[in-house]
């Protein structure tokens, strides 16, 4: 990979990918390619239909990669991709074939305990961290979809406002009811 290739912007990308360009697309998927899965293991808690949808992705936007505009950043207009991606895997009814998703997680045939280093004075509390993780994520997943997305993308992928409303396609101000709206229900959920 040249430093012109590595320098390339996201939206110079996806222009190529618009001509064909397969070297343009590879770069753009390894730029991409753990966000992309780590968003849709996020929404859909199952490692194998993150890796499908997430590939679903990326083969949407080689197809449509000359209707990209440039309004917004590419990343917004990915994510856009992602998230309908994900939430149209979920209304199929396939997304949801565990209630636990960290049984999804290759590392599930390990306990919590096992996968902390070796016991210090702070082991307790490491464990006491995941436990939290784990309460946290179960709550997140008990949002709507609409709500559960909106979250991911402002706190795990640390977009704006705007840019969530542009994934989601609603107005800004729908954007923070449903994060208000999130919190409150995650508060409810999780405060004794």
């Amino acid at each position: 990979m040249t430093d012109e290739q590595e320098a390339a912007s996201d939206e110079t990308l996806c222009r190529r990918i618009a001509a064909r360009d397969d070297a343009a697309f590879d770069l753009l998927v390894a730029r991409y390619q753990g966000r992309a899965y780590r968003l849709a293991w996020s929404l859909l808690r199952n490692a194998e239909d993150a890796r499908d949808v997430s590939q679903d992705a990326f083969i949407r936007v080689w197809e449509a990669a000359e209707r990209f505009r440039g309004d917004a950043r590419f990343s917004t207009w990915f994510y856009r991709i992602l998230v309908n991606r994900c939430l149209d895997h979920k209304r199929r009814g396939r997304w949801w074939t565990r209630l636990v998703a960290r049984d999804d997680d290759p590392a599930a045939d390990v306990s919590v305990v096992e996968r902390q280093p070796a016991p210090g004075p702070d082991a307790g509390d490491q464990v006491s961290e995941a436990q939290t993780m784990a309460r946290l994520w179960d709550a997140v997943q008990r949002l709507s979809p609409q709500q559960r997305a909106a979250v991911i993308l402002h706190a795990q992928e640390q977009l704006s406002i705007a840019e969530i409303a542009d994934v989601l396609r609603v107005a800004e101000p729908t954007v923070r009811v449903h994060l208000h709206r999130a919190v409150a229900a995650l508060r409810k959920d999780l405060v004794p």
